[in-house]
Formats: structure tokens, sequence, C-alpha cells
């Protein structure tokens, strides 16, 4: 029986083992290529494994103009974006999850479609609306955006997580003499963690990786751009400075791929959680 069960599962395992290589296959690349020295980039004869291997593509990398100014810039947009998004959406889905108001699924449809929206096609009216009231060159502008960008997403799954957290614990509270506020804060709240590890995660991600809008919204000032803009400066006219590009993509990798591990079981969780109630 259990052979049998093998033999059903082994096309199951097979196209399992072909995804995760598809998919990791470039990363695996993209470090390789990091280490590689330029003549072994660009013989006609690539190898999987380098035969020799260098650290001077991460020092070029990290020596260019602008990387610390760069890299600061992207962790402070992101974490207000994050923060942000977290502190609208908590409001949000606790209104719409714990009382009865008119309008109230109207409202979720609202941000499921504002979810849906292709953001790369908003690009040309965000672009607009910056230009006329003075915003464009301006990091704050770019926060505002991956705010937006990343809250349709948070309400929907913390309105999904706080709807799988009895009320009942809640209203003993209140019983107790806590207001309404204070029972959420006491009793609520502290159960919330995985889901706000979760779509603190994606909110993170979102942002730290954006480029459109970066390039799109920060162009003058060089001062201000961030760490995906900053990656297209290793192409010049002379060509792209492949084994450069590669080290600095990977350190543009390393923040996210180590927060990702430290919240990885909280983050399954959250989303679990936060996919029970529609």
């Amino acid at each position: 029986m259990s052979t049998r069960r093998a033999v059903r599962r082994l096309p199951l395992h097979a196209g399992a083992v072909v995804t995760i290589a598809v998919c990791l296959f470039p990363v695996y690349w993209m470090i390789t290529t990091a280490f590689t020295p330029n003549r072994d980039i660009q013989s006609d004869h690539p190898h999987l494994l380098p035969r020799t291997w260098t650290f001077d593509h991460f020092r070029r990398a990290v020596g260019a103009d602008g990387f610390g100014l760069f890299w600061r810039n992207s962790v402070l947009v992101t974490l207000a974006a994050v923060l942000l998004a977290l502190v609208v959406a908590l409001g949000a889905s606790f209104a719409v999850a714990r009382m009865r108001w008119r309008g109230r699924r109207q409202f979720m449809l609202l941000v499921f479609i504002a979810q849906m929206a292709p953001w790369e096609s908003l690009i040309i009216p965000v672009y607009i609306i910056a230009r006329d009231t003075d915003m464009l060159d301006r990091l704050p502008t770019l926060t505002l955006v991956y705010f937006m960008m990343t809250l349709p997403f948070t309400v929907v799954v913390l309105r999904g997580f706080i709807s799988t957290i009895p009320a009942e614990l809640e209203e003993s509270a209140q019983v107790d003499g806590c207001t309404r506020l204070g029972a959420f804060r006491h009793i609520a709240f502290p159960l919330l963690a995985p889901g706000l590890m979760a779509t603190s995660l994606f909110g993170y991600i979102t942002a730290w990786n954006e480029f459109a809008y970066a390039n799109f919204l920060i162009i003058k000032q060089q001062d201000h751009r961030t760490l995906p803009v900053w990656l297209s400066s290793f192409h010049n006219t002379f060509g792209t400075d492949w084994g450069a590009t590669m080290a600095a993509s990977t350190l543009f990798a390393l923040p996210a791929l180590a927060i990702f591990l430290l919240l990885q079981r909280h983050v399954t969780s959250g989303f679990a959680a936060g996919a029970v109630k529609g």
C-alpha cells in the first residue's frame, strides 16, 4: 500500500523538484556570477561552478558612488511605508471585522479592486499628480506610493486574521472594566503578531524591490534614489558590468532573505489564519 502511494506521488515530487530547480537556478547563477572573474563571465563556455573565485565585484559594488546613501534611502522609505500601512490597516481591518456599519461590504469590495489593480498602469497618473503638487524628486512621495501599494493587501489579511479571534474575549475584558479600545489592545492585539509579521514582510519585499516608481518619480535628485535604481548604474555606454551587477544584486537580496528566514514560521501561520474567513 505504501509502495503504491509512493508511486502515485512520484509525479508530484518530480514536479516539485523541477519547480524548485527552475525558481532557484537564476538565484544560483546570480550568486556564482558575483564570484566569477570577468574573463570567465565573458567566456563562450560558461561553467556551473566558477573555476576561480574573486571578491573584486563585491568591492567594486560597495565602493560605487552613493552605495551607503542609497541603502539608507531604501531602508527609510521601506520602513516608513510598512509602518504607515500597518497603522492604517489595523484600524480599517478592526472596523470591518468587529463593527457593523453601512457600506462595509462596498468598502471591502473597493479594497479588493485596489488590490487587483496593476500598479504599473498607474505610473502616469501618479507622476502627473506628483508633478502638479510639486512632489517630484522627494522621498516622502515614494513612501506614500509604497504605502498605497501595500495597504489593500494588509487590510485584507488583517481583517481575516481579526475575524478568527473570538469576539467573546474582548467582550469579557469589557465586562471587567476595559474600554473597547483597551480590550482590543490588551486581548486581540497580542494575538495578531503572526498576521502583523506576515503583512509586514509582504510590504517590506514589495517596497524594497520596487523599481518603476522609484525610477520615474525620483528623476533629478541623485541623492534621493533607492537601491533598485542604483543597480542600473552599472550599465554605461561601454556595456554592463555583469560581475558588479550580480554582486550588487546579491547584496540587495540579502536583507529580504534574512528577514524572511527569521519570520518564516510566523509568516506561514499568519497567511493561513488570515485566509480562513473572507
